[in-house]
């Protein structure tokens, strides 16, 4: 590991998806929430991600030309086509509509189709907080949770992220996949040539392994909280799908090789102003006095706040592996 400057970082990053494709709008929106998940420790959601969209890119199952429109609207919702695009644009789009729309309707809702991965949810939520409102994001993914009972992938890790904005405090974000583990872990794992745990997930076949390889291609992850995730990974499926029109999971060929279709994965965001309903001192005031009884106990850390401390941390650096690092160099030149 190494320190590199986030600027560069991101710069890179950049020329790295534009050589194989990208807009200009398009690289920098994604750029700049993949770094920050990595100056936020999350680099799963990082830049690790770019050989892999660089791959989408070059065989068109990302459309580095598409531009997100709104294409069916009611005061308080709408609809955005993402266009087959990478997904930050058309997501980060999405949120800024829910915002201005619970401005006047006290809740807004911006569901995305025909979308691409869209990274750390939480990150895309954060202008939720800073307008003082609560925000709700979900997606769906390549199919990794077998229903209940069975042993064949249908629902994606369908990743859900809360927005709860503080008055003077940075925001309490929960951000978490339904399996017990992400799968930019498992990519880790296969990268790095290490087993995963018991309990992770299946083969192709619906053995248990400890083979990551096996997981990525045809296998499965285990729901977290056993049936009660495997239902909420569900419920995530349909309101980013049936909501969008989207591709339901098990209909997206896997996103870890530049083989099949677009992925046409669907994303729902909501905005809730605090004003349409107790009030937004109120509001505030009940944030505050349930994170004062929290971290009564010693030891304790509000959700988000490791987040919080490693960007105010940075200094403008953040870690980056050299092999990336070297990695993100050549997809900037055009190579594979």
């Amino acid at each position: 590991m190494a320190l590199q400057s986030i600027h560069e970082l991101t710069e890179l990053a950049v020329s790295a998806l534009k050589a194989h494709g990208a807009s200009d709008h398009m690289a920098r929106t994604t750029a700049k929430y993949l770094v920050a998940a990595d100056v936020q420790g999350l680099p799963t959601h990082g830049v690790m991600r770019v050989a892999s969209y660089c791959g989408h890119l070059g065989v068109k199952r990302a459309n580095g030309a598409a531009v997100p429109k709104i294409v069916n609207e009611k005061p308080a919702a709408c609809l955005i086509d993402a266009g087959n695009g990478l997904g930050f644009e058309a997501c980060e789009m999405a949120v800024a509509q829910a915002v201005a729309r619970a401005r006047t309707q006290g809740m807004g809702f911006a569901g995305v189709t025909n979308s691409h991965h869209c990274g750390a949810l939480g990150i895309l939520l954060e202008p939720v907080a800073a307008a003082g409102m609560v925000g709700l994001a979900f997606s769906n993914a390549s199919s990794a949770i077998m229903s209940w009972g069975g042993t064949r992938a249908i629902f994606g890790t369908n990743p859900v992220a809360a927005i709860f904005g503080r008055k003077n405090a940075p925001p309490i974000v929960v951000d978490l996949s339904l399996t017990q583990v992400t799968r930019g872990q498992i990519m880790l794992n296969v990268k790095e040539g290490k087993p995963i745990p018991d309990g992770w997930g299946m083969d192709k076949d619906g053995q248990p392994t400890n083979d990551a390889q096996k997981i990525l291609v045809g296998g499965s992850l285990y729901a977290v909280g056993g049936l009660k995730g495997t239902m909420l990974a569900l419920a995530v499926e349909l309101i980013c799908c049936a909501l969008t029109g989207a591709a339901l999971s098990h209909e997206v060929a896997s996103m870890h090789t530049n083989e099949g279709p677009p992925l046409r994965l669907g994303q729902s965001f909501i905005a809730i102003d605090p004003g349409a309903l107790a009030g937004s001192e109120v509001y505030f005031e009940r944030v505050e006095t349930l994170v004062s009884a929290i971290l009564a106990d010693e030891g304790v850390r509000l959700p988000g706040d490791r987040r919080h401390a490693l960007a105010a941390g940075a200094g403008g650096n953040v870690n980056v592996a050299e092999e990336l690092w070297e990695q993100l160099q050549k997809l900037s030149q055009g190579k594979a």
